[in-house]
């Protein structure tokens, strides 16, 4: 996704003010009615949030998202509870902030200047390109000139506030708004030939095409849009200041980075043929494997291992490839004798193999290898073999980065074709490049899979959010604590809208751990009898420092 870039600006007021406010110890006025104040008397951060791409409820009625882990991380980081509300439209959750029902707005929100009368914005994150999206074998539009049909897009977004500035450009712009779908929901439409046209984001767009690929940009706006979280407008800035010194924190621990990495990195390029084959394929071929799968995958969901079965063979059992490896999960012959099978051309036996061998190597790696990360660790061992792996986790260290995070490792995967770095391993030279794609292209397919499958079975969207307001209160048991990472507890709580069809909730993912955090919590530290009131105020979204990330290494 070519359009996608984390914003590399770098402004020195953060790195001031947040040296300001944490390194020198300056203060901070003790009101009580300060919204900092608030927030940590009352032990609770309110999040209204409209599901998006970037925090949405996945099939387990989870919590899920870039924007849901980053609320997270600034809960923890106040040491308060996250209480996140998800309301059926935009204005709803802007009412909420103009009614002091929300302290933050969260939901992709592109920078818009029609909330500014209102609403303040916190730091830019992300940039995003706003598209022109049509059809894929409809007539291409070149310009708003061309549009000739049903452009629908959502209201009181900043999409229709675009449109509405482009109407005196274009003065034959005709467009519907509408407050009763989702971004996904629109973009399905567009798919489904509902509607023509719509105009949305690139990450919405470039997500969105991988479940559902007649979507097609016919062309970008020319200026980029920050995402950024929206606040109610006031003269005190306490809960400005904290954010800043949250997103430079996550900023110089590479949370955004990491965050970025996990959520969009892998669809950075789409293949409109390839993700047709396999949308195919989940009609025609995988109902026939689907209860395989489903049976043997151990330590993984099941449609993970669809997708890895995908990317080894295209789901063919009589697979086999000039190196000899064999069947729908093409195992070599020592893993299938050492995981007991004896016939790799029969469909149920390859997959029992090959999912025994993604739960050993999972047993394997070490405990210090970060949750979210293991089966990309261990997939890249399926790949190349455990030793290669380990081979790759040592150059990582030896070039500074963290061998226990994917995001480190995977850029320094093409590096075992080259002699300065593979004569230094223990297991030599390895086409560490095809590693990097293989596991990139499983994390595709899964994500595809994923989305295609909830889409066919349910058009009206997970838990009809659209229909009504779901309220989850997460409470980790160490929220302020300092130097862990809190586990994640999500509970839905009583709501104005009855909520019936919801059971209770957990889940076993790990907010990322923010790093300099031995100090006391912001919380702790703004309960203290001193303080400061800085008297600025910006409309401009403050980006974050540039993000310390590795250069794309394919």
């Amino acid at each position: 996704m070519n359009n996608l870039k984390v914003n590399y600006l770098i402004i020195l007021v953060i790195t001031l003010l947040a040296t300001m406010v944490i390194g020198f110890n300056v203060r901070w006025p003790n009101t009580q009615d300060s919204q900092i104040n608030r927030i940590i008397s009352q032990g609770e951060l309110r999040i209204s949030a409209v599901s998006s791409p970037l925090i949405y409820i996945d099939e387990q009625k989870q919590l899920r998202g870039f924007d849901y882990e980053l609320a997270q991380g600034f809960a923890s980081y106040l040491g308060v509870k996250l209480k996140i509300t998800i309301r059926p439209n935009f204005e709803q959750i802007f009412d909420d902030l103009e009614n002091g029902d929300a302290d933050i707005a969260v939901a992709g929100l592109l920078y818009n200047k029609e909330r500014l009368a209102k609403t303040k914005t916190g730091p830019s994150y992300l940039n995003v390109t706003q598209q022109l999206v049509y059809r894929k074998g409809t007539t291409r539009p070149k310009s708003f000139n061309d549009i000739d049909g049903k452009l629908l897009v959502t209201s009181g977004t900043a999409h229709a506030s675009t449109l509405k500035e482009l109407a005196k450009e274009y003065p034959n712009l005709k467009w519907e708004e509408t407050s009763q779908y989702t971004t996904n929901q629109i973009l399905e439409m567009l798919a489904d030939g509902e509607i023509d046209y719509t105009l949305e984001d690139s990450i919405a767009i470039a997500l969105q095409q991988r479940i559902h690929p007649q979507i097609a940009v016919a062309f970008d706006l020319l200026d980029d849009h920050a995402v950024t979280w929206y606040m109610r407008r006031s003269q005190e800035n306490s809960l400005d200041a904290a954010l800043l010194d949250f997103f430079n924190l996550s900023n110089e621990s590479e949370l955004l980075a990491r965050l970025n990495e996990k959520y969009f990195s892998h669809v950075e390029s789409f293949d409109y043929f390839d993700t047709m084959a396999f949308i195919k394929a989940i009609d025609n071929k995988l109902p026939d494997y689907q209860p395989l799968f489903e049976k043997y995958a151990q330590q993984i969901d099941w449609k993970l291992l669809a997708a890895i079965a995908w990317q080894e063979s295209h789901w063919d059992p009589l697979a086999t490839s000039p190196t000899g490896v064999r069947g729908l999960m093409m195992l070599t012959k020592p893993t299938a004798a050492t995981m007991g099978i004896a016939d790799r051309l029969d469909a149920e036996e390859s997959i029992k193999g090959g999912a025994a061998y993604i739960a050993y190597i999972m047993d394997r790696l070490l405990e210090t290898i970060a949750e979210d990360d293991r089966i990309w660790f261990a997939l890249s061992a399926y790949n190349m073999g455990y030793g290669h792996m380990q081979d790759v986790r040592k150059l990582t260290e030896m070039l500074g980065g963290d061998p226990n995070r994917w995001f480190d490792v995977k850029a320094r995967l093409p590096l075992l074709t080259q002699k300065k770095y593979y004569s230094q391993l223990t297991y030599g030279y390895a086409r560490g490049h095809e590693a990097y794609r293989y596991v990139e292209n499983i994390r595709r397919y899964h994500q595809s899979l994923v989305g295609y499958l909830q889409s066919r079975e349910r058009k009206q969207h997970t838990l009809d959010i659209a229909q009504k307001s779901l309220t989850y209160l997460i409470s980790p048991d160490n929220l302020k604590t300092t130097g862990a990472n809190p586990t994640e507890n999500q509970s839905p709580i009583t709501e104005k809208v009855s909520i019936k069809n919801l059971g209770a909730m957990s889940s076993s993912n790990q907010t990322p751990k923010i790093h300099n955090m031995e100090k006391l919590s912001l919380g702790h530290y703004l309960i203290s009898p001193y303080s400061l009131q800085d008297e600025t105020e910006t409309d401009n979204p403050v980006p974050v420092p540039p993000l310390k990330s590795p250069d794309n290494p394919l």
